[in-house]
């Protein structure tokens, strides 16, 4: 899934539930079960080649902008106190993803990092089918919108 997908289902879980200990193994458990949903992302094709790595970074850190300011016109805009659950729930939706960059774009994949990225990659379902692989990301980003 794109990390607007995951950074906002992030958000939207920390803002609903009171405590870290409740709402972070829950958002670690919903980033597994969206990129389970066929979807396209700005990494797919690097395993293959059809996408460079530097396209993809560039690509990543857009993404990363729109999805932060996704974060902050959701939950933040307008207060004038920092919506921590919100951006602590954005970031804990990321750190799957992040973990598996040194592996992706690094020629270095520390050993703790190796067992939780062997498991994400069993979740890991992309499509290069570019319309097929964002539906369900439009669908859980609107969701969202209307639910928060």
């Amino acid at each position: 899934m794109l990390s607007i997908s995951h950074s906002l289902t992030g958000a939207f879980i920390a803002t609903k539930l009171p405590h870290p200990l409740l709402y972070v193994p829950l958002i670690f458990a919903s980033h597994y079960l969206e990129d389970w949903i066929p979807h396209w992302d700005v990494g797919t094709g690097l395993s293959t080649g059809k996408r460079k790595k530097k396209t993809a970074i560039l690509l990543e850190l857009v993404e990363l902008g729109i999805a932060f300011s996704l974060v902050y016109a959701f939950w933040q805009a307008g207060s004038s106190t920092l919506n921590f659950n919100a951006w602590m729930g954005a970031s804990v939706g990321l750190l799957p993803d992040f973990m598996e960059a040194p592996r992706n774009f690094l020629p270095w994949e520390p050993g703790i990092l190796k067992v939780f990225n062997n498991i994400h990659g069993l979740f890991h379902h992309s499509t290069l089918n570019i319309a097929f692989g964002l539906a369900p990301q439009v669908i859980v980003v609107g969701m969202i919108y209307f639910l928060r």
